[in-house]
């Protein structure tokens, strides 16, 4: 054996090693994700997971799971990106219609302050289709460059919201400077699931 075959085989079991870690799927609060997903004509990976809580009683709501053609822990990187992106929201807890609309409604304020008035239609659409939404349920929304956000509920496309302006006023709901929490901003751009 020679002497270079050690040092060959130490690089090849962690490669081994990354590659096994890469192929576990992410879980959060009892909720697991896959590590790559077909979307938007790519593969895109699991970037990381955020758990949104609510109340002061921090109620679980929903898991947060960020997927990207090419993962990043840089926030405007993703958000000023032509590549497709999905952001799914996988619920815990029953949420009603009224308290979706809400919640869009203030993500949207926090996210785009000077520029509510040109997105506002787009808003309206998108809480036009909300309905409640009980445990197990999911939401998904996808990025796709030069024509919007895609809705899909439970694996069914809704519809898609156009616009990249809106598409990135969306996803800085969580990416943004004031997400619903910084934990979970956190959590979605690869850190602890919080």
């Amino acid at each position: 054996m020679s002497a270079r075959a050690p040092t060959a085989l130490l690089a090849l079991s962690c490669l081994c090693m990354s590659v096994a870690q890469a192929a576990v799927p992410g879980e959060c609060a009892g909720v697991s994700f896959p590590p790559r997903i077909q979307a938007g004509g790519q593969t895109l990976t699991l970037n990381g997971l955020g758990l949104r809580t609510a109340t002061i009683f921090g109620i679980k709501v929903y898991v947060g799971a960020l997927y990207l053609a090419h993962p990043t822990a840089d926030a405007n990187a993703i958000l000023t990106s032509r590549d497709p992106a999905e952001m799914e929201l996988r619920f815990v807890f029953h949420v009603t219609a009224g308290q979706l609309r809400s919640a869009w409604t203030e993500g949207f304020e926090k996210s785009a302050p000077g520029r509510l008035a040109q997105l506002q239609s787009r808003i309206d659409r998108l809480n036009g289709w909300m309905n409640g939404v009980g445990s197990g349920q999911r939401m998904t929304f996808l990025r796709i460059a030069g024509v919007g956000i895609q809705y899909s509920l439970d694996g069914k496309v809704q519809g898609t919201i156009p616009g990249d302006d809106f598409a990135q006023a969306f996803l800085a709901i969580w990416l943004g400077n004031s997400p619903p929490s910084q934990a979970m901003r956190a959590g979605l751009l690869g850190g602890a699931c919080g």
